[in-house]
């Protein structure tokens, strides 16, 4: 019996997913599942270009519009919903489309991306409470003694990682390189699954073009407005939600931090960086990928010969 198929579908931010994200749902009887880490927060409608209300009558969406604003979503949250969903939409008989842009959250398809050790909130309490009071590099020190034979390639200068590493050397009583092996010979979310991957591409001039009229688009539809409504209703609750481009970027200009003249350049400088990361990741973290050029992809043919077990 073959395996049953993930169809997944991503590329940079503006690249032109979405169209060709329905047209190939509605030609294979699919139904979309969102894997976008700003989608599913309600009211998050205009600076995550989300999909419209006629975009969504057309296919059913999966994972859109599930939290409030002030609620945390976590890679560990997506993999249990994405599985669940995933399953539900297969036992009706219809075919699944994972698409979004959130490159962390895509890998979930791919592989292993949450590790076994539970870390009681008592261990990350004191860990933090170390860091706050002795500095990062007590934290570090510490590590280096759990770790005799080196911290592999641990960023020591980025206090989150070494917190997290620490915590989990702490509670598993396992080195780093040893956690590492662990996590590796982890069966991913979906190990029965054959995943079909498709990035799409585009020249980088016409991108950086996109992205400059959806910033625009996104002003006149009213930006400003959609974020000033999110901030009464608790966004700054949400550290990865108000960091979040388009959104820093216009909650900096109502403290008075940026002009609003200046509003625009600020938001696709941004995204044009995002883009630039979103392709090296997708490159270096997901070589399951077939590169497809968004211009010339026809919903018809988009998986051809295209698939990673």
């Amino acid at each position: 019996m073959s395996s049953p198929v993930l169809h997944v579908l991503t590329g940079p931010t503006a690249v032109g997913k979405t169209e060709l994200s329905l047209q190939w749902a509605e030609q294979n009887n699919a139904e979309i599942v969102s894997c976008d880490s700003l989608l599913f927060y309600r009211g998050m409608d205009i600076g995550t270009a989300k999909p419209s209300r006629a975009e969504l009558a057309r296919v059913p969406h999966h994972l859109i519009d599930i939290r409030d604003v002030t609620e945390a979503m976590t890679i560990a949250n997506y993999v249990v919903l994405a599985q669940r969903v995933v399953a539900d939409i297969q036992s009706r008989g219809r075919d699944v489309l994972v698409t979004g842009g959130s490159g962390f959250y895509l890998k979930a398809f791919f592989g292993p991306v949450v590790d076994q050790v539970s870390v009681p909130a008592e261990v990350r309490a004191d860990v933090e409470r170390c860091l706050e009071n002795d500095g990062l590099d007590a934290l570090v020190a510490e590590l280096r003694n759990l770790n005799p034979e080196g911290l592999d390639e641990l960023d020591v200068a980025n206090s989150r990682r070494v917190v997290r590493a620490l915590e989990r050397c702490r509670v598993s009583g396992k080195t780093l390189s040893v956690l590492k092996a662990d996590f590796a010979a982890q069966p991913g979310a979906f190990p029965h699954h054959e995943i079909k991957g498709v990035c799409l591409m585009r020249d980088l001039d016409a991108l950086n073009h996109r992205i400059e009229q959806r910033v625009e688009q996104m002003l006149e539809a009213g930006l400003v407005t959609e974020v000033e409504e999110l901030l009464k209703r608790g966004l700054n609750r949400n550290a990865s939600a108000i960091r979040s481009i388009g959104y820093r970027e216009t909650v900096g200009m109502l403290a008075g931090e940026l002009a609003e003249s200046g509003l625009a350049e600020t938001i696709v400088r941004s995204t044009r960086a995002l883009a630039k990361k979103q392709r090296t990741w997708f490159r270096t973290q997901l070589p399951q990928l077939r590169a497809v050029d968004a211009p010339t992809a026809k919903a018809e043919t988009l998986f051809e010969g295209d698939g990673q077990n």
